[in-house]
């Protein structure tokens, strides 16, 4: 996007009256933010929800000087725009009618053709919560999937900590401009963050960490995302307004379920009773169901056979019969280990995961 387009897009933002939805209705219907603002009254008119009051603010000059201020920050503080029709904006986001006219971007990130989700959950975590969060990522940590949080307390940061550590891309979507970090003791993992990954946010330098600015901070979450996971969540809690949205975006959801009595499982188990997420207890869940392969190419971590690896029963049963037999078709594994497909299809998968066996072409898996 040119510096001519971005100035005339945020300008347009600055209009009382016009939103996200609108602006790009704007723009689809004149070609560019530009010439909304040079295009004639009577055109203008003409459009479905434009009218006179509407017409007047966009003739008001006077919001040009917010702009001036907002891209001299952007260019002081080396900010990364992503324009709605841009090819790096995220492309998921792109087909959600609400997502932002304009994204403001820091650190290194690096969206395409990648595997992206979203973990969320309460502020609270529990040292349940904590292991869980930490386990799942480790053990799709060979798929090289980008782990998006929020960078609150609880389950975000440990999200984004694990992700770290592991050398994965974490990407924080934030409430406020990138002038800030809230909280601000968590202003000690900017650093990192920014190594392999970054910020995002729509708000502006202005923008303080107000309230309402996290539920709409959640669209971005949900939307940006193949799925969104739910650790642990009260009854009422913005991560199961994530859960909302993305359901609405037709994404998938996955919720840890818990103790019926265990405050912080309600959240999660009301999602799953009502069918508005999938049951996760491991990693193989979430490769299963959003039907990902282990990646090739050399920027993917080789899944190599861990030392001492633990395997559940039901693996260990698979595993003796696949070093007794060789390889083996699915179909065969599941009839003679007795196991229903689909549940040997998890199964596997979560031992891919784990590098005990490796998939062979025609349907086929063999011990390692």
């Amino acid at each position: 996007m040119s510096q001519t387009e971005l100035f005339y897009a945020l300008s347009l933002l600055q209009v009382e009256g016009v939103g996200d939805v609108m602006a790009k209705k704007l723009i689809n219907q004149c070609g560019s933010a530009e010439n909304i603002f040079k295009e004639k009254t009577t055109t203008l008119q003409k459009i479905d929800g434009v009218g006179t009051i509407l017409i007047k603010k966009l003739k008001d000059k006077s919001i040009f000087d917010k702009t001036i201020a907002e891209l001299k920050f952007i260019e002081d503080e080396n900010i990364q725009t992503l324009y709605f029709q841009d090819k790096l904006y995220p492309e998921r986001l792109k087909h959600c009618i609400d997502s932002p006219l304009v994204l403001f971007q820091s650190g290194n990130i690096d969206l395409q053709n990648r595997k992206i989700i979203s973990i969320v959950g309460t502020r609270q975590i529990t040292s349940y919560g904590t292991e869980f969060c930490r386990k799942l990522i480790e053990d799709l940590a060979p798929l090289n999937p980008i782990i998006v949080s929020g960078f609150a307390y609880g389950v975000d940061i440990v999200a984004h900590q694990t992700a770290m550590d592991l050398g994965l891309q974490s990407i924080g979507v934030l409430a406020h401009g990138l002038n800030q970090i809230y909280p601000k003791v968590h202003k000690k993992y900017v650093a990192k963050m920014e190594e392999n990954g970054g910020f995002i946010t729509e708000f502006w330098s202005t923008s303080n960490p107000e309230k309402e600015n996290f539920v709409k901070r959640n669209r971005i979450v949900a939307g940006m995302s193949e799925a969104t996971i739910v650790i642990e969540s009260a009854e009422k809690g913005g991560s199961l307004i994530t859960a909302m949205l993305a359901n609405d975006y037709n994404r998938d959801v996955f919720a840890v379920p818990g103790r019926t009595s265990d405050k912080l499982s309600q959240g999660c188990n009301n999602l799953i009773k009502t069918q508005r997420a999938n049951l996760l207890t491991s990693a193989a869940d979430v490769v299963y169901i959003l039907n990902w392969e282990i990646e090739k190419d050399k920027k993917t971590k080789s899944v190599q056979k861990q030392l001492f690896v633990t395997l559940e029963p039901e693996e260990q049963k698979v595993y003796d019969y696949l070093l007794n037999k060789g390889k083996q078709e699915m179909d065969i594994i599941a009839l003679e280990c007795d196991f229903p497909i689909f549940r040997i299809s998890s199964i596997l998968l979560n031992m891919e995961l784990k590098g005990v066996v490796r998939p062979l072409p025609g349907k086929l898996f063999e011990a390692i």
